[in-house]
This record gives C-alpha cells, structure tokens and sequence, in this order.
C-alpha cells in the first residue's frame, strides 16, 4: 500500500456518487470498499435534529457491506445528481498519514458556480488499500 496514490484514490471515490451506470456504480463500491466496510454519516445538525423527532437512532446513519454501501451511493446520486443540479468533487487536498486518508469534497451546482455543500471524508485503509471504514461529515 505504500504505493497507492491518493489523489486517485478520492477522485475514484468522488466519481463514483456521480456515476449514473448502476453497474458502473457497483462495481466501482466493490473495487473501492471492502466487503465488510462500513459508511458513517455526520449529517448537519438540523438533519439529525430531524431525524431523532421520527424516532431514528444513529443505525440510520450507518451503512455497512456493498449492498447498504450502494444503496446509499445510488440513493445520493437520485437526490442530488440526477437531476442535473448537483455534482460531487474532491478539493484536491488529499492528505495521507500510514492507512488514514483524509479529503475535503464539495456537492456544487453542475454549472461550475460556488458550491452548495461540503464534506470531509476520514477513511481508514485494509492492507489491500480498500476502504475498510469511511467517515463523512457535512461541514454545510
């Protein structure tokens, strides 16, 4: 792993929430994350405000092996992608300390303009150099 490029790494990481091919898509989960990976989303604070008022506990805010990873990637993709409004991009300051990747990435409008939100992601590499655990957290 002491040769994995990073940069290729978070852009892999970023294209695949914008990857419209559900089997581009799944793919991509697999190569990226390992079989047992798990997904962990900070959301905003007004969200999990939301989301405790329903009655949902922080099970909603984790996602764990391909199949929850996907649905969670493809469900991202409908909402903010599809559409046409949104795209995801990394901020290109990926930083690496021994198997902990860390990278800003920013959800802006697909016209180029300021963007709409953003995220820090916290990743924790398996000696394969997969993704084993993934923290996001949206900054705004």
């Amino acid at each position: 792993m002491a040769d994995l490029d990073i940069h290729n790494l978070t852009d892999r990481y970023v294209a695949v929430w914008n990857e419209p091919d559900a089997d581009r898509r799944r793919a991509a989960i697999r190569e990226l994350w390992s079989a047992d990976a798990v997904h962990v989303l900070q959301p905003p604070q007004e969200l999990r405000q939301s989301a405790e008022g329903l009655g949902f506990d922080r099970l909603v805010l984790e996602a764990r092996g391909h199949r929850a990873l996907e649905f969670r990637v493809t469900r991202a993709h409908e909402e903010f992608v599809a559409p046409g409004t949104f795209v995801f991009r990394s901020r290109g300051n990926a930083d690496r300390l021994h198997d902990v990747v860390k990278f800003n990435w920013e959800m802006a409008p697909r016209d180029g303009s300021e963007g709409a939100g953003v995220g820090l992601e916290i990743l924790t590499l398996g000696p394969d150099g997969r993704i084993v655990s993934d923290y996001q957290f949206i900054e705004g």
